[in-house]
This record gives C-alpha cells, sequence and structure tokens, in this order.
C-alpha cells in the first residue's frame, strides 16, 4: 500500500494505536452525561432515545468480528482506518443532529468504530520487536478503559458548560487526528490471508448478536417473560446454532470456530465475558453513588463532573500497570497475570462493600478494580495471540473484544433489575436502596472469582512472553509454546 511507511518506529506506532483506542473508548462514554436530557434535547420519548445507546451497542457488537476477520483478509491497517473514518462520520451526524433518527444513525456509525482496539493489537503483533509486543498490547488494551475513565469528566465539563453538540464535534476532532496520525506513522502489516469474505455468515452472527444483546439490553423495558423478549432469545439460539453449523462447513469461515474451541482460546473467551461484567458494575454502581441525595444517608450528593474526577483515576491506573501486566506476564505467563487481575478486582469489590460512604474510599476502589482490570486487559490479548496463527490474530483478537461486551451487556441488564426492584423512598421518588448497591458489587466480586476459576483451566504457558510473534507470512503457525 503506497501510502503506508516504510519502516514503522515502534514507540510511535504503539503511541498512535493507543491513541486511537482512547478515542473510540471515549466516544462511548461521551454521551452519557445527556442520556438523561435527550428526551428533552430531540424532542423524543426517553424508550426511544435510548436507541443512542442500544444502536452503538449493536452496531459495535455486529461490526467487531466483521471488521477483524476483514483486517486479516484485506489489511489491519487499512480497516483501521476504514472504522476511524466511520468514528468520524457518526460524529458529524451526532453534531448536526436535532432529532432522533439522524442521532441514533450517527451513534450507530461511531458503534461500528469499535473494533479498531482488537486491529491495533493485531497490527502491534505483525510490526514490533517480539521483546515490545507485551507491554504494547497490555497498553493497548488499557486504552479502553482509559478512554472510558477519562470520557467522563470531559462529557460532563462540556455538557454543563457548552451546547451538547460539542460533545460530538470533540469525538470527531479527535477522531480526525488519530486518522491524519496512522496514515503518517503506522505501517500497513503483509501479514494477510486473501480469499473470499463469509458473507452469509457475517449476516448469521449480525442477526444473531442483534437477537442476542437487542434481547439482554432492552429485556427490562419490555418484561423478561414478554412475547418479544422471550422470542428474540429463543430466535439467537437458533439462528447462531444454524450459524455455527454453516461456520463449521465451509473451507474459510467468519469465525473458525476450530481454533475458538482450543482450550487456551475457548477458556480466555469465557474468563473474558467474566472480566466483561465485572468491570461494567463498576461503571453502574460508583456514579450513582456520588450523584445520590445525602438524604439517603448512603448517597454522596455530588455533580456530575465530581463523579467522573473521582472514576478517572482508574483509567490511568489501568494505563500504569500496563506494563506491570506485561512484566508479570513474561516472567510468569499471561495466565498467571489474567487470574492475578481477577483477584484484584473481586477484592475491589469487596472493599467497596465495607468502605462506601465517602468520597475518597469510592476513587481508592475505582483504582483498585481499575488496577485488577488494567492486568486482565493485558494477559487477555496475550493469551488470544499465544494460541491462533498470524493470519488470524485481528478475527480472534475481535472475537475476544466481543465476548467482553456481551459480558457489559448482560452485567447492564442484571445490576439494572437489582437496582430499580431494591429501593427506597425519598421525596416520592424510588431510589436504589443502599443494599442494591451492595447486591451488585457482591456480583461483580463474583463475576471476577468466577473468571480466576475459569483462566485456571488455561494451559500454562510454557516459555517467553505469553504472545506468539511471528514474521510476515501468511497463514504462519505460530503457536505461543513454540513460538520462542
Amino acid at each position: 500500500m503506497s501510502a503506508s511507511p516504510a519502516a514503522p518506529r515502534p514507540n510511535a506506532v504503539v503511541a498512535v494505536l493507543a491513541l486511537a483506542g482512547i478515542v473510540v473508548s471515549l466516544m462511548q462514554t461521551l454521551v452519557i452525561p445527556i442520556v438523561p436530557e435527550l428526551p428533552r434535547l430531540l424532542d423524543a420519548p426517553a424508550s426511544d432515545t435510548a436507541w443512542a445507546v442500544t444502536a452503538t451497542l449493536l452496531a459495535a457488537a455486529v461490526a467487531t468480528p466483521v471488521v477483524g476477520r476483514l483486517g486479516d483478509m484485506a489489511g489491519k491497517r487499512r480497516m483501521l482506518l476504514f472504522s476511524v473514518c466511520l468514528l468520524i462520520v457518526g460524529s458529524v451526524v451526532c453534531g448536526l443532529s436535532d432529532t432522533l433518527v439522524p442521532m441514533v444513525v450517527g451513534r450507530a456509525l461511531q458503534g461500528l468504530s469499535a473494533a479498531v482496539i482488537p486491529l491495533g493489537i493485531s497490527i502491534m503483533r505483525d510490526e514490533l520487536p517480539a521483546e515490545r509486543l507485551a507491554g504494547a498490547t497490555a497498553l493497548m488494551s488499557a486504552s479502553l478503559g482509559v478512554g472510558g475513565a477519562l470520557g467522563l469528566p470531559i462529557a460532563a465539563l462540556i455538557a454543563d458548560n457548552m451546547d451538547w453538540h460539542m460533545l460530538f464535534w470533540l469525538s470527531g476532532a479527535l477522531g480526525a487526528v488519530a486518522l491524519a496520525l496512522v496514515l503518517i506513522l503506522v505501517p500497513e502489516s503483509a501479514v494477510r490471508t486473501g480469499g473470499r469474505f463469509d458473507v452469509l455468515g457475517g449476516l448469521g452472527m449480525a442477526a444473531g448478536l442483534v437477537c442476542l444483546l437487542l434481547a439482554i439490553s432492552k429485556g427490562a423495558d419490555w418484561g423478561w417473560g414478554s412475547g418479544t423478549t422471550l422470542g428474540l432469545f429463543a430466535a439467537a439460539v437458533v439462528v447462531l446454532l444454524v450459524w455455527g453449523w454453516w461456520e463449521l462447513r465451509i473451507p474459510q469461515p467468519l469465525v473458525d470456530l476450530r481454533t475458538t474451541a482450543r482450550r487456551q482460546v475457548l477458556f480466555t473467551n469465557l474468563a473474558s465475558i467474566a472480566v466483561g461484567f465485572s468491570m461494567f458494575a463498576m461503571s453502574l454502581v460508583l456514579p450513582q453513588l456520588l450523584q445520590l441525595p445525602e438524604a439517603t444517608g448512603y448517597g454522596l450528593g455530588r455533580s456530575l463532573l465530581t463523579a467522573g474526577l473521582v472514576m478517572a483515576p482508574s483509567g490511568l491506573v489501568m494505563m500504569a500497570f500496563a506494563p506491570v501486566s506485561a512484566k508479570v506476564s513474561k516472567t510468569r505467563g499471561p495466565k498467571v497475570t489474567l487470574m492475578i487481575g481477577a483477584l484484584i478486582v473481586a477484592a475491589g469489590y469487596g472493599l467497596n462493600i465495607v468502605l462506601m460512604s465517602e468520597v475518597w474510599h469510592l476513587a481508592l476502589v475505582s483504582c483498585v478494580i481499575g488496577a485488577g482490570i488494567g492486568f486482565t486487559y493485558g494477559a487477555m490479548p496475550a493469551l488470544i495471540m499465544g494460541a491462533v496463527p498470524a493470519s488470524e490474530t485481528a478475527a480472534a483478537n475481535s472475537l475476544n473484544t466481543l465476548m467482553r461486551s456481551i459480558g457489559t451487556s448482560v452485567a447492564s441488564a442484571i445490576a439494572g433489575v437489582i437496582l430499580a426492584q431494591m429501593t427506597v423512598s425519598l421525596g416520592g421518588f424510588a431510589l436504589p436502596s443502599e443494599n442494591a448497591f451492595k447486591v451488585v458489587m457482591a456480583i461483580g466480586a463474583g463475576a471476577a472469582l468466577l473468571a480466576f476459576v475459569i483462566a485456571s483451566f488455561i494451559p500454562r504457558h510454557r516459555a517467553g512472553t505469553g504472545v506468539a510473534h511471528s514474521a510476515p507470512a501468511v497463514g504462519a503457525e505460530a503457536p505461543a509454546a513454540s513460538a520462542h
């Protein structure tokens, strides 16, 4: 590809790709402060404006595995640029919108950029020296949490002091900066499979995931026992079973299910669902505790901006722990790193159950959980790349990212039910009770401990960094145990 730089500069490649990851995760958080105001801003019912969030979730779930596979086939940098372009276009559409339909369309386009992080990790595998890879992938993976943590205070500041459209113009501007830097500094990899894209597989996976995630995310609104919710769950099971049958019978599937069934890949993906669940529980509980009125006896009565500033250090802690995670993976293997991270997250939630009465308590808890997430997010791509060929890296990392997203969706649904059912009355309004928050925290801790147990079944890594690194040869098999 002629526009691609001739020789990669490792530090520049890592910095640019991590920035792109932060921009994408920032986009997902920026809308949070205005969600309660969207019915007024867009002159639409709250049940309809909720699609501004749901559309992003569904688009990201569909795009991540599809774009990852296209990256393996046609070029990872090319698909990374395409994804960032979609983020910019979606941001512009939202920035120009004053009604519901263009807002939902723009948010869906933004969601289609979600594959940036797994694509960035895959580019790193192809371009960086083996000794740099573990630290770089841990940093790239942590960018998801960094952008999310920094996005809340930035968004709250903009929402309080400027026109709400500025949230999306900021997202578009940052996307344009990331696009330019990728064009200038990130090379195109020679590692690609070519071949034909599995169109039926893509459509089948998209249909199955949309049915599943729509039922999970909207079940509380529609009723968990309603015909619509149950019908979507049933459709998801049928469609995904047929999709799996199709993927096993064609020579170039969208997802290589035989590779996915390898013990290391399978248990890493299962652990990722649990980790995604436990990470998102913090995002649901801590901001609400900070903002609930002091009259409840457990709320801290702070503004959204203060809540964002309290949460922000957790993202920086994730980034700070990325090199620590890489060092543990190098010496002990990424399996151990994942297990340590899961225990730290569980300890953070346990701490939260007994420390939740002061602002500094919640800041401390978010940093402890952030450190644990930093460990787990650094280990998961290392485990995936240690078990798949270089030619399947982007697709495998994208599927792992999707597993985390499913975990966060399930966490949102379960926590939403608990917080809606266990309430206290204050001034005629029903608010989540203190015990409701403690139950969600206990479930978050349980999910982290489940990730620990699942991770214990991952085969022990025998040597090296935990990440298979191979020369740019199409289809080269590079299992971790033999890569060094």
